[in-house]
């Protein structure tokens, strides 16, 4: 497994696998609200964020994370390639080589809370509704030591 810069010509790849991982995760999130966020993604946020990916010793691409301002703005895994490591890799990665220190988490997605938590980050604060002002809370989470990693 490596991690590499993603390239402009990943980016179809990586929507693929984002709207994959939604709907294994996001079982909260209304269709149309998934529909609205899939072009900003495409045509927005994958350029307002340092981008990197996991890719298999074949090349094809396992997950991505997306950071910005010490801040993981997405991570993403294909979901036939969860629980393998992948998104703990890319974690490590995005805390270790590109300074993120804190990650905003869906309120109703426990997994991802979970796996937070699990690799050290804490609750610090709450926003009742989403970056794009839907009803959908945040917990903001912040690492305060970087010791395991």
């Amino acid at each position: 497994m490596n991690i590499e810069m993603v390239e402009k010509a990943d980016h179809l790849s990586l929507l693929d696998i984002w709207e994959a991982s939604v709907r294994a995760t996001h079982d909260f999130l209304a269709e149309e609200d998934l529909q609205q966020l899939k072009p900003l993604i495409l045509e927005q946020y994958f350029d307002a964020v340092h981008l990197k990916c996991a890719k298999n010793d074949n090349g094809e691409i396992l997950g991505f994370c997306g950071v910005h301002d010490g801040n993981i703005e997405m991570l993403f895994i294909s979901p036939d390639a969860r629980g393998k490591g992948i998104g703990s890799m890319l974690a490590t990665h995005a805390i270790k080589e590109l300074g993120a220190t804190k990650v905003d988490v869906n309120e109703q997605n426990q997994q991802a809370l979970g796996f937070y938590q699990h690799i050290g980050f804490s609750v610090t604060g709450r926003s009742p509704v989403d970056g794009q002002g839907k009803p959908y809370p945040l917990l903001h989470m912040a690492l305060y030591s970087i010791e395991g990693f």
